[in-house]
C-alpha cells in the first residue's frame, strides 16, 4: 500500500481549517489510561491510537495558532514569535494533509466507525473519543498495510517534534525582544504606575499571590522591570502546558509505534515513555549528578555540595519508592531545583569553600495519594518580596546572558537559565496532578516541595 500525503491546503483554506479545529473541544487523557492502552502495543492497537492522535493533535495545535496570532502588546509581530507561529501552521498542515486511517485503504474490519462530526451531545462526544483511545481493537493479524501506515504516521510526528524542538528558545527570544522594546521606549506597562494597565496588573498579581504580595514590590523599578503583565504570564503558562501535552502525545505514540514494530529502545518496565516503576532514588541521583556537571562547568568547583537523601526517615541505600510516572518530567523538575540550590550554596560560601559546603538534603515522603520530595539547601534563601518573581518567565538573578542554543535541550540550560526553569518545572509537576512549592527563609536557605500524584488518575490540565 502506497501512502502519500495529500497536497498542502491553500493558505485561505488552511486558515479556515485552523479556525474550525480550534473550536473543537480537546480530549484529556490520564497517565493510567495511557498505560492501560499501550501495555501491549500491537500494530492494530497502535492504529487505534493513530485514529485518536490524527484527530486530537490538529485541535491542540490550532488552539495555539489562534492564540499566537492574537497576543497582547503587539507580541505576535515579534520576529521570533512569528517563526513559532509558522512552525505551528506547518505542523497543522502536515497533519491535515496526512490521510486518516479510514482514507488510506486499510481494511475496514481493522477500523471502528468514525463519528466525530456526527455526534451532537458534547458528553457523548468526549466519551466516544476517550473510548477510542483507551479501548484497543481486538488483536488482528498484523497486516503489512497497517505496519506501513503506522510507520509513515510516526515519521510525520517525528518531523513535527523536531520542528518544535527550538520553540522554547524562540519564545524566550520573542519575550526578550518585547522587553527590550519596552526598555528602549520606556513603555513597560508594569512600570507605568499611573496607567490603568498598571493598576490592573497590580491587582491581578495581588490576587495571584495574596500571601506573598508586598506593596513595595511594584514600587521597586528593578523588581517591576522583571515582571511580565499578568495576561502575558498567563499566556505563557497556557502555551507551555499545551506544549507539554502535545509532546507527551507525540512521544508516547512514537514509542508505542516503535515497540509494535519491534524497535523499542525502552526497558521492559516502560509503556512508551511512561515507566511503571519509576525509581525516585534513580531520578534524584541522575538529576543531582547532571546539576553538579552544570555547576562545575560554570564555577570550576571541584568538591561541590554533597547530597543527603532520606527515603522516609532512612538514608539506607536500599530504600526506594517506585511509582508510575514519566521519568523525564520528574528529572526536569529535580534538575532545576538542584541547579538552583547548588548555585545558591556556592555563591553564599564562595568557591574557595571547596569540600566544606553544607549538604543539599532531600527527603522523600510516601503517602496514600501523593509522593512528596523536599529539597533543602542553606544557600541564604530568597527575600520574601522576591518570591513572586521566581515564577515569572524570563526573570533571572544571574547577570544577563545571551540566549544560547542550549535552550533546545531541557537538561542543558545554563546555571541561572533565562527565568524558565521554575515556571516550567511547576507546569511539569502540575501536568499529572502534582505541584511545586517554594518556601524560603531569608538568611538561611530554601525548601522546595515537589508533590507527585501517585494515583495516576488525573487528566491532563489542558488550557482552552
Amino acid at each position: 500500500m502506497a501512502i502519500s500525503s495529500a497536497s498542502l491546503p491553500a493558505a485561505s483554506n488552511l486558515r479556515q481549517m485552523i479556525q474550525r479545529s480550534a473550536k473543537h473541544a480537546q480530549t484529556q487523557v490520564s497517565l493510567k489510561q495511557m498505560v492501560e492502552f499501550g501495555s501491549k502495543p500491537s500494530p492494530t492497537t497502535v492504529l487505534r491510537a493513530t485514529q485518536f492522535i490524527h484527530h486530537e493533535l490538529p485541535i491542540r495545535i490550532a488552539k495555539r495558532v489562534v492564540e499566537l496570532e492574537s497576543l497582547p502588546y503587539n507580541l505576535s509581530s515579534m520576529s521570533s514569535i512569528k517563526t513559532v507561529t509558522e512552525w505551528y501552521h506547518q505542523s497543522f498542515a502536515d497533519l491535515a494533509s496526512f490521510p486518516a486511517p479510514e482514507q488510506s485503504g486499510i481494511p475496514r474490519k481493522l477500523l471502528r466507525e468514525q463519528s466525530f462530526e456526527k455526534e451532537d451531545a458534547k458528553t457523548a462526544f468526549e466519551v466516544r473519543k476517550i473510548q477510542r483511545y483507551c479501548n484497543p481493537l481486538e488483536d488482528q493479524t498484523a497486516l503489512k498495510e497497517v505496519n506501513e501506515y503506522n510507520a509513515k504516521f510516526m515519521e510525520c510526528l517525528e518531523v513535527i517534534k523536531r520542528r518544535h524542538d527550538p520553540v522554547a528558545l524562540n519564545m524566550a527570544q520573542g519575550i526578550q525582544e518585547l522587553k527590550d522594546h519596552w526598555r528602549a521606549t520606556k513603555s513597560n506597562p508594569v512600570l507605568a504606575a499611573s496607567s490603568r494597565q498598571m493598576d490592573m496588573t497590580a491587582r491581578a498579581f495581588k490576587r495571584t499571590h495574596p500571601s506573598l504580595y508586598p506593596s513595595q514590590l511594584l514600587k521597586n523599578p528593578d523588581a517591576a522591570a522583571n515582571l511580565l503583565p499578568t495576561d502575558l504570564q498567563s499566556f505563557l503558562d497556557r502555551f507551555y502546558m499545551s506544549r507539554i501535552g502535545i509532546r507527551m502525545l507525540i512521544g508516547q505514540h512514537v514509542a508505542l509505534t516503535k515497540a509494535s514494530l519491534g524497535k523499542s529502545t525502552f526497558p521492559a518496565d516502560h509503556v512508551g515513555i511512561i515507566c511503571t516503576k519509576t525509581s525516585i532514588r534513580d531520578v534524584v541521583t541522575q538529576a543531582y549528578d547532571n546539576a553538579i556537571g552544570v555547576l562545575q562547568n560554570a564555577s570550576g568547583v571541584l568538591n561541590p555540595p554533597q547530597i543527603k537523601l532520606y527515603i522516609g526517615s532512612s538514608t539506607c541505600a536500599k530504600n526506594d519508592v517506585n511509582f508510575m510516572y514519566v521519568p523525564s518530567h520528574l528529572h526536569h523538575c529535580l534538575f532545576e531545583l538542584f541547579k538552583n540550590s547548588l548555585r545558591a550554596t556556592v555563591e553564599r560560601y564562595g568557591t574557595d569553600a571547596d569540600g566544606e559546603y553544607p549538604p543539599i538534603k532531600v527527603v522523600v515522603a510516601e503517602g496514600n495519594e501523593d509522593i512528596t520530595i523536599k529539597i533543602s539547601d542553606e544557600g541564604g534563601g530568597i527575600r520574601r518580596s522576591g518570591l513572586p518573581l521566581i515564577w515569572t518567565y524570563l526573570y533571572t538573578t544571574a547577570e544577563k546572558q545571551e540566549l544560547e542554543s542550549n535552550l533546545y535541550n531541557d537538561f542543558r540550560a545554563p546555571m541561572a537559565g533565562f527565568g524558565y526553569g521554575l515556571p516550567l518545572s511547576r507546569l511539569y509537576s502540575r501536568y499529572w496532578g502534582g505541584d511545586l512549592r517554594v518556601i524560603s527563609m531569608e538568611g538561611f536557605g530554601t525548601d522546595a516541595y515537589v508533590h507527585l500524584n501517585r494515583l495516576s488518575n488525573c487528566d491532563e490540565p489542558l488550557p482552552s
